[in-house]
């Protein structure tokens, strides 16, 4: 029931005033985000969850057509330059569509989205997308198995894949 009052107070004020027929909505993304994480708690700021152990928080903004999902990762007094470029670096060809971004003194997994547009199978990508930024931050810096071509990590990829082939094992 608690659960069901918050969902209301979530809709009222996320309500998108210009929603089509089919627009992504704020109550459609906390169906959604139930429906992979029925323990998710949705609070008048946004939606919490857990994914592969990895703490999520979906804020939105309607009057803006705006999403985002993050998770944090570190704390900006405990990130190095070299760290600091490698994510950079990340962010224009490995991160994909989620990005690593510093606000609020830590380092965090962002996936930022119009709402409106929003479809199920993107919102899912750019969830999985942030948890692996997460989960690689420090190795691969990665948001998924896609490297855009042209960056710095393709090299960082293929000295990784050198290294494996040089220690003798099968691929």
């Amino acid at each position: 029931m608690f659960r069901a009052a918050i969902l209301s107070i979530v809709i009222c004020f996320a309500a998108p005033v210009f929603a089509q027929e089919g627009a992504m909505t704020a109550q459609r993304i906390a169906e959604i985000v139930l429906d992979i994480d029925p323990d998710a708690q949705l609070t008048p700021g946004g939606i919490e969850l857990t994914l592969e152990d990895i703490p999520v928080l979906i804020v939105m903004a309607p009057g803006a057509d705006r999403m985002r999902a993050m998770v944090p990762i570190a704390s900006v007094e405990d990130v190095s330059a070299e760290e600091m470029s490698r994510m950079m670096q990340a962010n224009f060809d490995t991160a994909l569509d989620a990005r690593y971004a510093v606000a609020q003194g830590r380092v965090w997994g962002v996936f930022i989205h119009p709402l409106s547009p929003l479809e199920r199978e993107q919102l899912l990508s750019g969830l999985v997308q942030t948890v692996n930024l997460a989960r690689t931050y420090g190795t691969l810096y990665s948001g998924g198995a896609n490297v855009f071509n042209g960056g710095d990590s393709t090299e960082i990829f293929q000295d990784l894949f050198e290294d494996l082939l040089g220690r003798g094992q099968d691929i």
